[in-house]
């Protein structure tokens, strides 16, 4: 669509917040110079879709306002209806992390919701898995190859007796060897090995293949007292790769017959654990997908399921929102800790939180990473905030959890996998294949355009919010229901459909040797 036809379409803006003194425009692909909105203000310059234009003058140095709160400074005075693009914005500084407000703001408990249910796996632990899946791990990179073409044979030869398996995942890494093993943060990558093995959509059969020769013995991604579930590609009773591979086939099968006797069976969703997190975001994101996930999220809260959201630079802008929702002190004091820990991480690699935000980020009409942040939050919904997990920790506690993790997607959803999650929604605004092999992804579009243009990629279509055709509301119950059907294997998303899956990508802290 060129400007032309834009512009005789009704032009839109969206402000947000009684306090904000930009708004952005809605109409897809921008609106040219000319174009008088309803309230009467008028454009003085052409304007992207998603980026902001100013509702009022803004004087040099005055504070750039939106979801009512300060996104930035004036670099020189803005005219209202002009465009307010990244280069007119100075970034303020981040939320000091002494001065936060904690459990100030404690959200009542939000009303009960019964009687949603799910067909799930349930395992012998009493966690329930969306997915019915053999996990092989790896202990090391050295055998990746192995195992690839051990899978590919389990696949073609074994997997077709067994129809009640969905698939065999190899959980291979970067991670293993070559590395400092005992260094205080490498109790990262192990415990988010150690972790994903017991990720309910597994059904709790472990098979690691290792090396034998590796730091990060096999043995330490097996529960105590399981013995007969590694196989050591250097163990002296193999004559041959033949021998090898015959070995972790044999292996394998006999936890394909016990996963095959799995079926699903009607649960509460309160067995649910779901993820949120975002990726190729634009302005649209806290307006449309990220509200929609939130009241999802809440509705998920209600039935009694575990929520968790995640990528900490993502909200370090906006953590004094997030601070005073924690349920207690220790919450709020686990959210500054996660916070500052990776203030410091950043720091030793030269970097800083405005590393994060991306090109596309940027052409989708997000200034700096405080715009990012304030609408990345949004997907938290309204409820308290229950528990913090640092990197890899497996949750134990109901309802809403920060779970933290570098924002990078792969990196996310690999620690979200170890942390339990079974189901993850995704939202983008400037698209993304993004799926996981382990778990099943709601990709959540911001946008129609994206949706219709991707429509065999986007799951929900959350574009609807903003062109007035849904509310928030309506759009969340229909994200909630979505996630019953895909959690109870009704509905397939796209990327299963596909086998589109990005690899497990481990977060290694710790220095590599």
């Amino acid at each position: 669509m060129d400007q032309d036809v834009a512009a005789k379409e009704q032009p839109r803006y969206i402000k947000l917040n009684e306090r904000d003194n930009v708004a952005i425009v809605v109409n897809d692909f921008g609106l040219p110079a000319g174009s008088r909105f309803a309230s009467g203000l008028t454009l003085r310059a052409f304007v992207p879709q998603g980026h902001k234009t100013a509702l009022v003058d803004i004087a040099l140095d005055q504070p750039i306002v939106r979801y009512g709160e300060v996104i930035g400074y004036a670099l020189s005075p803005i005219l209202a209806g002009e465009w307010v693009d990244e280069a007119r914005i100075r970034m303020p500084d981040a939320p000091d992390l002494d001065k936060l407000e904690i459990s100030t703001a404690v959200p009542a408990p939000l009303p009960p919701l019964e009687g949603f249910t799910f067909e799930g796996y349930r395992n012998p632990d009493g966690s329930v898995g969306t997915k019915n899946i053999l996990g092989i791990s790896s202990s090391v990179q050295c055998v990746k190859g192995t195992m690839e073409y051990a899978v590919k044979r389990i696949r073609a030869e074994l997997l077709p007796k067994y129809p009640n398996v969905d698939d065999v995942v190899p959980l291979t890494h970067a991670y293993g060897c070559g590395v400092a093993i005992t260094a205080p943060d490498a109790v990262v990558p192990i415990r988010t090995l150690q972790n994903i093995a017991l990720n309910p959509n597994f059904g709790g059969e472990i098979l690691v293949v290792g090396l034998g020769c590796e730091k990060l013995a096999p043995e330490r991604l097996v529960p105590e007292g399981v013995s007969d579930a590694i196989v050591r590609m250097q163990d002296e009773a193999f004559d041959g790769f033949g021998a090898i591979v015959d070995a972790i086939m044999t292996q394998a099968e006999a936890r394909l017959k016990i996963l095959n006797k799995r079926t699903r069976e009607t649960c509460p969703a309160s067995d649910l654990v779901i993820g949120l997190q975002c990726g190729g975001s634009d302005a649209f994101s806290g307006v449309t997908a990220n509200p929609a996930v939130g009241f999802a999220a809440d509705l998920l809260v209600r039935a009694g399921a575990t929520v968790m959201f995640s990528e900490v630079t993502e909200v370090r802008d906006a953590i004094q929102l997030l601070t005073r929702r924690a349920i207690n002190e220790d919450v709020g004091r686990a959210l500054v800790r996660e916070m500052a820990w990776y203030d410091s991480y950043l720091a030793r690699g030269g970097a800083d939180r405005s590393a994060n935000t991306t090109p596309g980020n940027k052409k989708g009409g997000l200034a700096n990473i405080v715009e990012k942040s304030l609408g990345s939050i949004v997907k938290s919904g309204s409820s308290a905030i229950t528990d913090v997990l640092s990197p890899g920790e497996k949750a134990t506690q109901k309802g809403m959890l920060f779970a933290a993790t570098p924002a990078s997607d792969f990196i996310c959803g690999t620690l979200q996998l170890a942390s339990g999650m079974t189901l993850q929604v995704f939202t983008t605004g400037r698209g993304t294949p993004y799926g996981l092999a382990a778990a099943p992804v709601i990709k959540v579009a911001t946008r129609t355009e994206l949706a219709r243009r991707w429509k065999d990629l986007i799951d929900f279509d959350a574009g609807s919010i903003a062109t007035g055709e849904k509310t928030i509301e309506e759009a969340g119950w229909d994200l909630f229901r979505l996630i019953l059907d895909v959690a109870s294997g009704r509905t397939k998303p796209w990327s299963d459909r596909w086998g589109i899956h990005n690899d497990l990508t481990l977060f290694n802290p710790a220095p590599v040797t």
